[in-house]
């Protein structure tokens, strides 16, 4: 079953567009993604430093949580030209982070400005992110419905569940 998400870049965005999605994020994403961007801060490692920061424990990288914004994008095709976060909340191993991106606006010439709010699972915003980007045109979206239509293989999020408003 294809991607709602991808089906909707299909149609064509629209400003007001909006899509939700939750993931947890464990300990061992977290040191997969220090390895990745050799990010060793010892807030993600070592309960002593968490505690002297004022944590209640190992928290998530930012930037970690902050990419659920790259499920968003690598769905519709969203080529990104900007991002900029604010992290108001520590997200800890365990915790269920819900995404709602809205799109608020499209130019005629694809380019695109959208917001993410992030939440906890107490209903608790942990990050808010401006984004700038292009969305797909006509021939890219035909793209898309082709690359549907040959099963998606490199999509591996084919069947994910997604909501949008």
């Amino acid at each position: 079953m294809p991607n709602p998400i991808r089906i909707r870049a299909i149609q064509g965005l629209k400003e007001g567009d909006s899509f939700t999605y939750t993931r947890q994020f464990t300990k061992d994403e977290t040191i997969s993604f220090g390895d990745i961007t050799r990010d060793y801060n010892p807030v993600h490692y070592d309960l002593r430093w968490a505690d002297l920061k004022g944590f209640k424990g190992l928290i998530c990288h930012g930037l970690l949580v902050g990419s659920m914004i790259c499920e968003f994008g690598g769905q519709v095709g969203w080529l990104a030209t900007g991002m900029n976060f604010k992290y108001i909340k520590p997200v800890y191993f365990g915790d269920t982070i819900h995404c709602a991106i809205t799109i608020t606006k499209i130019e005629e010439s694809g380019y695109a400005e959208a917001e993410a709010f992030f939440t906890n699972q107490d209903d608790e915003q942990v990050c808010h992110t401006h984004l700038t980007g292009r969305i797909p045109l006509t021939q890219e979206r035909e793209l898309i419905k082709q690359m549907i239509n040959e099963d998606d293989p490199t999509n591996k999020l084919s069947n994910e569940k997604y909501t949008w408003e």
